[in-house]
């Protein structure tokens, strides 16, 4: 992937906190926040932002093949 595309992809998962990666590589990804009731709910509407965004962005519209929710309770788990 070419540091511009990534680049756009980054400014389309902004507006989710999100962040993107794949400069140099043969594939591209994105951490995004998403609120959301369940976890469920929350990869469903994910998955359509980060296909949304992989669009916008102008990179090949490839199946997502990994995708792992995490709630706040998972992320603050390890703190004292």
């Amino acid at each position: 992937m070419a540091h511009e595309e990534i680049l756009e992809l980054a400014d389309a998962v902004a507006p989710y906190e999100g962040i993107a990666s794949g400069i140099g590589a043969t594939t591209y990804g994105a951490q995004i926040v998403i609120e959301a009731p369940t976890s469920g709910d929350a990869l469903e509407r994910a998955q359509e932002v980060f296909e949304a965004a992989a669009a916008r962005a102008g990179l090949p519209a490839w199946p997502v093949v990994w995708e792992t929710p995490i709630s706040e309770d998972d992320d603050f788990e390890d703190l004292p």
